[in-house]
């Protein structure tokens, strides 16, 4: 009798331990966006406002391209001299400038975003520096230099060069 006693408390905290062990494995799985793996994974960062407002690039431009850095300002006189027909970025109605994306026959209104390592962007509503975006290399008030965030387009359009016309007299 002592042995079947002594074989019976074994056997429960055989059981018990087993149950310890599993409700504490339940206990550390979580189905909540509250769990710490959650607050690991890659998430949308917050918009962070462009340096560069709508405003200051709403107008007339010459536009023009280079693949080279040494072509540039070849580029930027050949972009002035597109002023006779002038790509013309409009304000949108929703804070926006009206542009065109990249393949795209339409414009539509873009954002101008901003990021975390300073870097202005301009492209759909969306996280900065998504696949239809284009970056802002350079933007002095007069000349403005852009290119395509994805490979094929920037391979295909370079870096596009726009040259701020003169106000109509």
């Amino acid at each position: 009798m002592v042995r079947s006693l002594s074989a019976r408390a074994v056997a429960n905290l055989g059981i018990a331990c087993a149950l310890t062990v599993f409700l504490g494995a339940c206990g550390s799985m979580s189905l909540t966006s509250n769990s710490p793996t959650a607050a690991l994974e890659p998430g949308v960062a917050p918009a962070m406002p462009a340096t560069i407002r709508a405003d200051e690039i709403v107008g007339r431009w010459g536009l023009a391209s280079f693949q080279d850095p040494k072509d540039r300002a070849r580029t930027e006189a050949a972009a002035k001299g597109q002023c006779k027909q002038p790509y013309v970025i409009g304000a949108g109605t929703h804070g926006g400038v009206i542009m065109h994306l990249a393949d795209q026959a339409t414009p539509q209104e873009l954002d101008l975003k901003g990021s975390p390592s300073g870097k202005n962007y301009i492209g759909p509503t969306g996280p900065a520096g998504g696949e239809q975006d284009r970056e802002i290399v350079s933007f002095d008030g007069r000349v403005m230099v852009t290119r395509f965030i994805d490979k094929d387009a920037a391979t295909r359009y370079g870096n596009m060069v726009y040259v701020r016309c003169a106000p109509r007299a």
